[in-house]
């Protein structure tokens, strides 16, 4: 293994580690010494890495944000109405921030107000929300009465919800939970011949290499 593939091993293991301890006790708390040991490395070894935490939380935001736009550009859309599409990126931001620990972590540490992120994942969430929603305005899904605004709101704040509430209990992340509310929110929000042609429990699988199955960590 050449050094240059050695030093990006250890980088990952650190972003990994680092999401781990940012999960479990948060940003303030979180120590470096914790987050080289459980990488297996010394802090030396971090340092070369990482100036500071903060710049290790930078890394697990890029990280995270990296993993979310692969997820949106290869999730497949050929022949699916936009509300289709949004329905299934859900799902898919869902197992996600079921099975990959720094989803989870940059996720929770970009939407926590107490420190200004290095990369906004709760924002570029909310603006493909946003595309999503606009683009089913113009396909005619939505009722006349329904305000795209109003849609992307509750959208974001069921999603990010359980991203926030997951941190104590990851039933949270159950896919029949965002079923459960994609079946309360399609039909209020589109013609009734729109919402039965909708498939709120998602019609995507994720493609080879987008996620990492095994236990949830």
């Amino acid at each position: 293994m050449s050094q240059q593939d050695r030093a990006a091993r250890t980088q990952r293991a650190l972003i990994r580690s680092a999401a781990q301890q940012f999960e479990r006790y948060g940003y303030e708390k979180a120590s470096l010494s914790d987050i080289s040991s459980g990488a297996g490395v010394s802090r030396g070894a971090l340092h070369f890495h990482f100036d500071t935490k903060a710049d290790m939380a930078g890394a697990v935001e890029s990280a995270a944000a990296r993993t979310l736009r692969h997820a949106v550009e290869s999730l497949p859309t050929a022949g699916l109405s936009a509300l289709q599409e949004l329905t299934d990126l859900s799902h898919r931001l869902g197992e996600l921030l079921l099975w990959d620990v720094v989803v989870r972590a940059g996720f929770l540490l970009s939407c926590d107000g107490a420190r200004h992120p290095g990369v906004d994942l709760c924002r570029q969430w909310q603006d493909h929300v946003d595309r999503l929603v606009t683009r089913a305005g113009r396909e005619k899904s939505l009722a006349p009465e329904t305000s795209p605004e109003d849609v992307v709101n509750a959208v974001v704040a069921a999603t990010l919800g359980l991203a926030m509430l997951s941190r104590s209990d990851r039933e949270w992340l159950n896919g029949q939970r965002l079923t459960g509310f994609w079946g309360l929110l399609l039909p209020s929000v589109t013609s009734p011949r729109t919402a039965v042609g909708l498939e709120q429990g998602g019609t995507a699988s994720a493609p080879d290499g987008c996620l990492a199955r095994g236990p949830a960590t």
